[in-house]
């Protein structure tokens, strides 16, 4: 074999394909057509005379020979990012482009004000904002498909840079008229028969409210599932279960349908953290919107 010859955008072309196991949703990722990025890695397998993934339908997957270039693509990519990232600190370019995850909730409730006032600040700053459940965010700051979350904590601090912003209580949601109306708290023990209206599971909540629920002696009867918070509470509203939400989401229900008790022994907690990888050098955008989230999430 002679000379193999690559730069570096067939390279972050191919790792963005490999993390999404698609070439659309990279394509689309990267910003650029479908053709080209199926065209630009048909060309780095022929320069390394191997093919890199099994295509199979709209599906791929990695080769044996995919896994062993990932691997190291994704340190080279990684390490020329951050020289560029450095580079552009370095002459104190007020630019950039920030990946920052949030979960529906936290993302309605806490940052519009942020984000609004972040934007009229540094204007040439683009920012893309990915919406999914807290344990999807997380992963995605792991793996690199972001640059910041917002998550449930706890999160792991080896990992992690963290600062927490929120810090409350979950808060037990009844339809008007339920037997529990009207009562000034209420124990997790005492809801073993009622049934359920939860986030999916790619929520942290989901997990942390089952779990809390086994402790007290029951498995909870699960009847309907969501990704938005107003959805459940109208569904409690209806008469379809209960449900169990943090304070900052029941101050926003309608008393005349819905009741909010304080849930007592135990008291479930509801902490937000913003987090961004250790390892990872962060641009000068990224930087900016860290101290500047803090600064103003504080305030609030």
């Amino acid at each position: 074999m002679g000379v193999i010859v690559m730069d570096i955008r067939q390279l972050d072309y191919f790792v963005q394909a490999a993390r999404l196991n698609s070439f659309s949703r990279a394509a689309e990722s990267l910003y650029i057509t479908q053709p080209t990025i199926s065209k630009m890695i048909r060309n780095l397998e022929i320069e390394l005379g191997a093919d890199l993934f099994y295509r199979e339908g709209k599906s791929i997957r990695l080769t044996d020979a995919g896994e062993l270039l990932l691997v190291k693509a994704q340190n080279i990519v990684e390490s020329f990012t951050s020289l560029s990232s450095e580079l552009d600190s370095l002459r104190n370019l007020k630019q950039g482009h920030i990946r920052i995850g949030l979960p529906p909730m936290v993302g309605a409730s806490f940052f519009p004000a942020v984000i609004g006032e972040f934007h009229r600040r540094y204007p040439e700053v683009t920012i893309r904002l990915h919406e999914d459940g807290a344990k999807k965010v997380e992963d995605d700051v792991e793996s690199g498909l972001l640059d910041i979350g917002a998550i449930v904590l706890p999160v792991n601090r080896a990992k992690f840079h963290c600062f927490t912003f929120v810090e409350e209580k979950l808060q037990l949601l009844v339809p008007a008229g339920h037997r529990l109306d009207g009562a000034q708290k209420v124990q997790l023990k005492e809801l073993a028969e009622e049934e359920f209206v939860l986030f999916r599971e790619d929520f942290a909540l989901h997990d942390r409210i089952i779990s809390e629920c086994v402790k007290a002696g029951f498995q909870p009867k699960v009847v309907y599932e969501s990704s938005q918070w107003d959805l459940i509470s109208r569904m409690v509203a209806a008469g379809m279960g209960i449900a169990l939400l943090p304070e900052t989401i029941c101050r926003d229900m309608d008393r005349s349908r819905i009741a909010v008790i304080p849930l007592t022994e135990p008291v479930i907690p509801w902490q937000l953290g913003m987090i961004w990888r250790r390892d990872r050098y962060l641009s000068f955008a990224a930087r900016e919107w860290i101290a500047f989230a803090m600064k103003v999430l504080g305030e609030l």
